[in-house]
Order: C-alpha cells, then sequence, then structure tokens
C-alpha cells in the first residue's frame, strides 16, 4: 500500500530523500520520529519526513523500517517546514541540514528521546542570586517604545546603537516581557567567545532560565537542551551562536540577533551554506514571532532594508550615561620608518602611550587580524617561499614556546599540515627570513617592550580548549591581564570597565580583502575594536583613545572611523553598489568548482559558462580564478550569477539547477564537485 510507504531523511549529501516501507506490524511513524532503516550493508538512523507522494514504488524493490525510535517525533512540523525552505533555497540536500540541525548525538540509535529511566547529563545550573535589570537612561527608554512600536508593522526591526550605546540593557528587557508572557526567547550570537561573557550578565538577570547551545559544549548537553525543548514550552532564553537558529522552539516570540554584520553568521562549508540572520527571519515567520537585529555598524543589505522600510528602524546614537566615544588618532607608518621612531612593529607614540596607560593601571587592547608568528619565511637569496604542498598558500610560521627555530614549524591555515621551520633554504642554501607578523611576534614584541605587563593572547591557537575563552576574557575583566592581544575575536561586542587603550597595529590588511565587501568590513572591523574603549564612566573614559596604524593614512575609510560616520560610509558604498550591480540592488549565486586536476575543473567550468551564458546572458560571469585556486589537493574555480532584486530568484535557480546536474551526469565531469552558494558573503 503506498500509505505505508514514508520519505526518510538520512543524514548524507547524496540526495534528498529515501523511500522505505513501514511493516503491517508497525505503526506508521509521525512526521519528524527518528527511525533506523537499512542503507546498503550498514543500518542508520533517519527522519520521517512524510508520506511518499510520488508513483507508489514496487513492493519487491523496497526495504522495511527497521525500527521506530522515539514514541513521540523529535522534530516540530515547524522544523521540518523550515528544513525544507533551507534545501530548497540554499539548493543543498535535505541531509546535509540534518546534519547541520541535530546534535550529533540525534544519531546515535541507542540515544531515547523521552527513556527517563536512563541518566542524563546534566545542564550546568546557575546558584547564584538574580536580580532586576538596571533601569534604562532616556534613551534607551525611547529606543524600547520605538521598537514595540515598529513590530507593529514590521516583523524585522533593526536597533542600530553606536557602541556601548547601552542595547544589551535594551534586549534584557524585552526578554524579560517575552518571558512574562510564557513565550521562548533566541538570543544569537556570532562568536563563541561572546557566549561566556554574555552568559554571566544574563544570568545574573535570569538565572536557570538561561540555556546556552554552541559547539563548545559536550554533545551530551547539547542534545540534553534539545531534549528538554522538544518536550517542553515552559518560557527559557536560549544563547547560541548561528547553528542554534536549528533548535526546536515551541513556542517563541522573540528572537535577537546580535552583531547581524558579522560575516561568521553565514555557514561556508560544509552545505548547507546557511546565513543565520536570515534563518531568524524566516523562523520568525515560520513560529509567529517578532525579530531584532541590533549592531553599532549594521551590514548595508541590512541597512537599506530598513531604509525603504522592508525592516523598522531604531538609532541609538549617543553611548550610555553621555561617554564619548574614543578619539581616534592615525599614525603614518611610512613617516615613522623614515624617522626611524619604530620599535619592532610599534610606533613611538603607541610606545609611549601604552606606558602612560599602565602606569595609570589600565588595561590595553592590541589587534593584529592574523594568528601565527609570520605570514611567511622566504629565502634571502633565491627569494624561495615554503608553501602547502596541497594548497596554493605560502605557510604560516608558529612558534612552540619561545622563539627559536629548533622548536617552530610552518603550518597551513587551510588543511591544518605542518613541517618544521628550515634552518637554511632547501633550494639554494640561503638565510630564511621572517617577513610580516601575527599576534604571537606580536606577544614577543611587548614582553620585550614592557616586560612588568601582564599579557595574554586570544586567537584560534589559544581558544582550542571548552573553557579557553572564559578563562581569557574573565582573568582580563578581573584585571589579571594587562594587554590582550588578539584577532577579530576581540573586537565583537565584548565589554570591559578598564580599557583606555585600543591599537589596531597594521589597519591596511584590513583593505585589500578580495570581495566588494572590503572597505563596509574593514569599517565594521575598526569602528567595533574601538568601541571596546573608553565604555564605562570614569575620570579616564572620556580620554579613551584608538591608535590605527597605517601606510595610507588619507584612505577614506580612515575618515569615516575619525568621525565615526556610519552613514557617510553606507552613502559611499550604496552608490557604488548600484553602480556595479552588487547587493542589495541584485542577488548572487556563486558556484564553485572542485577536482584534483586542474584541466578537468577548468573544462568543466567553461563547459559550465557557455550553457549558463545561453540562458543568463550577461548575468553569468566569465571563469573565475580565485586568489586562493587549490585547497586539500583540489583546484578551484567559480562562476557567479548576478540576478536583478526585483527578478525570481526561485526561478532562476530552478533555471540553473538543470545544468548543475547534467554537468555532473556527463563521464567526464561526473568526479567534478559543484558547491552552489546562495547570497555569499
Amino acid at each position: 500500500m503506498s500509505n505505508r510507504q514514508l520519505s526518510i531523511i538520512l543524514p548524507l549529501a547524496i540526495r534528498d530523500t529515501y523511500t522505505y516501507r513501514v511493516p503491517d506490524s508497525m505503526p506508521c511513524p509521525r512526521p519528524g520520529t527518528r527511525v533506523l532503516v537499512p542503507l546498503a550493508k550498514r543500518e542508520m538512523v533517519g527522519i520521517v519526513l512524510g508520506q511518499y507522494n510520488g508513483e507508489p514504488l514496487p513492493e519487491d524493490k523496497l526495504r522495511d523500517i527497521i525500527e521506530v525510535l522515539d514514541a513521540e517525533p523529535i522534530l516540530t512540523e515547524e522544523q521540518l517546514r523550515l528544513w525544507q525552505w533551507v534545501a530548497d533555497y540554499y539548493m543543498c540536500p535535505i541531509g546535509d541540514v540534518m546534519l547541520a540541525a541535530l546534535p550529533n548525538k540525534a544519531n546515535d540509535r541507542q540515544y531515547v528521546l523521552a527513556d527517563t529511566s536512563r541518566r542524563r547529563v546534566k545542564l550546568p545550573e546557575y546558584k547564584g542570586e538574580t536580580y532586576p535589570p538596571h533601569p534604562l537612561d532616556d534613551q534607551q527608554t525611547e529606543a524600547l517604545r520605538r521598537i514595540r512600536q515598529e513590530w507593529q508593522r514590521h516583523d524585522v526591526v533593526l536597533l542600530h546603537g553606536v557602541t556601548s550605546s547601552g542595547k544589551t540593557e535594551v534586549y534584557i528587557h524585552l526578554i524579560l516581557e517575552a518571558l512574562e508572557r510564557g513565550q521562548q526567547v533566541l538570543y544569537l550570537v556570532p562568536e563563541i567567545a561572546l557566549t561566556a561573557q554574555l552568559t554571566d550578565r544574563l544570568q545574573r538577570v535570569f538565572g536557570s532560565r538561561l540555556s546556552v547551545y554552541h559547539s563548545r559544549i559536550s554533545d551530551a548537553q547539547r542534545m540534553e537542551l534539545y531534549r528538554q525543548l522538544i518536550l517542553t514550552n515552559e518560557p527559557r532564553l536560549i544563547v547560541g551562536a548561528r547553528s542554534a537558529v536549528f533548535l526546536p522552539l515551541r513556542n517563541a516570540g522573540l528572537l535577537i540577533v546580535d552583531e547581524e554584520h558579522e560575516p561568521s553568521y553565514k555557514q561556508q562549508d560544509p552545505a548547507p551554506r546557511y546565513h543565520a540572520r536570515s534563518l531568524a527571519a524566516v523562523r520568525a515567520r515560520l513560529l509567529g514571532a517578532k525579530v531584532l537585529f541590533g549592531t553599532a555598524t549594521p551590514s548595508i543589505e541590512t541597512y537599506y532594508n530598513a531604509l525603504t522600510g522592508k525592516y523598522g528602524l531604531v538609532e541609538m546614537k549617543r553611548r550610555f550615561q553621555g561617554l564619548q566615544l574614543p578619539r581616534i588618532t592615525l599614525i603614518d607608518l611610512q613617516r615613522q620608518y623614515h624617522r626611524k621612531e619604530m620599535y619592532q612593529h610599534f610606533s613611538d607614540p603607541l610606545v609611549m602611550r601604552i606606558r602612560e596607560e599602565l602606569s595609570k593601571h589600565k588595561q590595553i587592547i592590541l589587534f593584529q587580524n592574523r594568528r601565527g608568528y609570520a605570514p611567511y619565511v622566504q629565502c634571502n637569496a633565491c627569494g624561495y617561499v615554503p608553501k602547502c604542498p596541497d594548497c596554493d598558500v605560502s605557510l604560516t610560521l608558529h612558534k612552540a614556546t619561545t622563539y627559536d627555530a629548533r622548536c617552530s614549524r610552518l603550518v597551513c591555515h587551510y588543511c591544518g599540515s605542518t613541517t618544521p621551520l628550515p634552518t637554511v633554504c632547501p633550494e639554494c642554501g640561503g638565510e630564511m627570513r621572517i617577513h610580516g607578523f601575527g599576534t604571537e611576534r606580536i606577544e614577543d614584541e611587548v614582553y620585550g617592550l614592557f616586560p612588568e605587563a601582564r599579557v595574554a593572547r586570544m586567537d584560534l591557537d589559544t581558544t582550542r580548549r571548552k573553557d579557553d575563552y572564559q578563562s581569557i576574557l574573565s582573568a582580563f575583566a578581573a584585571h589579571e591581564v594587562d594587554i590582550l592581544i588578539g584577532t577579530q575575536m576581540v573586537t565583537k561586542g565584548l565589554h570591559f570597565d578598564n580599557v583606555s587603550l585600543v591599537a589596531v597595529l597594521n589597519a591596511d590588511s584590513l583593505l585589500t580583502q578580495p570581495t566588494f565587501r572590503s572597505y563596509e568590513r574593514a569599517y565594521h572591523m575598526l569602528e567595533q575594536v574601538s568601541g571596546r574603549a573608553g565604555r564605562t564612566r570614569t575620570e579616564e573614559a572620556d580620554s579613551a583613545e584608538v591608535f590605527i596604524q597605517t601606510f595610507d593614512p588619507k584612505h577614506p575609510v580612515f575618515d569615516w572611523v575619525i568621525r565615526h560616520d556610519y552613514e557617510a560610509m553606507y552613502s559611499e558604498q550604496i552608490a557604488e553598489r548600484e553602480s556595479f550591480r552588487y547587493p542589495p540592488f541584485t542577488r548572487l549565486i556563486t558556484i564553485t568548482l572542485r577536482h584534483r586536476h586542474d584541466e578537468t575543473v577548468e573544462r568543466a567550468a567553461q563547459t559550465l559558462r557557455d550553457r549558463l551564458k545561453a540562458v543568463f546572458g550577461q548575468r553569468c560571469s566569465d571563469v573565475i580564478l580565485p586568489s586562493i585556486s587549490r585547497v586539500q589537493t583540489k583546484h578551484i574555480r567559480c562562476l557567479q550569477l548576478r540576478i536583478e532584486a526585483n527578478a525570481s530568484i526561485a526561478r532562476a535557480k530552478a533555471m540553473l539547477r538543470p545544468h548543475l546536474e547534467a554537468l555532473t551526469s556527463e563521464a567526464a565531469f561526473r568526479t567534478v564537485e559543484i558547491l552552489p552558494d546562495i547570497d555569499p558573503q
């Protein structure tokens, strides 16, 4: 019987669904229920999507479901609709969505969702006191009123507030209102580091009603929180990174996307290549909830949507309690080097200012957006640069405990391969020289220049373990650290009372990214990192300063940052976007092709380009050779479609899909990977 044939989602990136038969002896499981099914010579855990609605398959071609694993579905109907939307919109098999959306424990056949007899992991409990939220000042009170007003006309509202204007306190009042209505709240942050400091602040108000969900907590803890959410709809606040957007929310009233401009909300690899900000808006629509985007530096697309009436807009243009935004000082590195007024990678004015702040027992943040000791090493005689054998990139120098050639290593930041640092050039025997600098080298220089200072470094290398974020941030907050050195992790929404000086050591590297978003992102990062200074009212707060070291002090981005002028940046960039047909005036689809043989991927890309040009015309680019054209032994080519904003993106994808399928069906290109990316960042 066809009504005993079910479509099952399996955690595989091969095809959308698989069809299985429900044995006569088994009750028909409901959509969203986990089942155990045979696949080839193994057994897998799948999710029931629903009845198979195609032509009934021959009974002798079907295999039976082995076991129903849960008495109740582990996905709500709304979650299943969300999964289908993600698979369709981002052009990926729904099995990819299953892998991204569920905790790993959900694929364990031994795990039974409603089995109360089994010993379960305990989620961390807050045992401290809870306190009422802080009273709002006039600006915050007005923002709260305006947000409620805007929600009457728009489901999504952008809260654009300068750094330290008190956006988080506004969030807290809105969260409290939702919880008191018996609703759930999802609070998304772009970086796991933010959850540590934010959780401490929120727990003092919400206590045990707060839960945390991200990849640094254990699989068992993630599954336990998932279990609690699916079995109850009690009021709860969930703080999490982008994957939390898939959690079961049976009674959600509010979704907050903090620092909405952050690129890390976009999943790059593997599929689905979703954007959590976009997904939050889709979920809210499915749930009947409201959305609040918050940031000091909105993405251009979001601000455009707010100005054109698609989203509501509320602005907070002053810092809390009338604090002044930090003063920006540009250091002309060309002039400093010419005058021999540099101490390694620190200009003379910066060194003097750091010493002055240390003497006052103030704290300093040093920002260098590159980890490791140096970006590359090069032979002084023949110019040889060690490169990764599997990726088209130079190897980054990392040191061990102290800088010593015998204990340093060269690391590929794309595939992770390592090799010892050669003592002499393997090509000619010449001397190998270090070029550039990363956070490790800055740490060494800081120890040499300021031996009395207590120093910590916060980058990917120092935060690999579960509690590393928390320990570094806690030490800095407790003033056990005087100077914090970090990559972009230190630019995002962190609040410290005693920071009076922030320094950007190499701002020029932010301006040369190979993307049309380069200036926008440079402005975002510089404005955000500058906002870490002078956040608390003290005698020195109004003298908080940001030093930006650059070889190009006349660059327009620095003028926008000096004036803290988001509107000027937006006006210039939106005009360029319109002239060159970039978002928000078009929608982008990037198609990436990968293969182990360069000739094969080049021919595949040229073949696909010719076919897409015939359909899309000038909307399709020529074949693009990316700046990094080989990663993990695979050569890469790209194509890009620009679809007019007023055209149907669904129709464009429907026209694209058969050409992608046709290419991989050809024998010559069967092993070419094709990776579509909708709305690439």
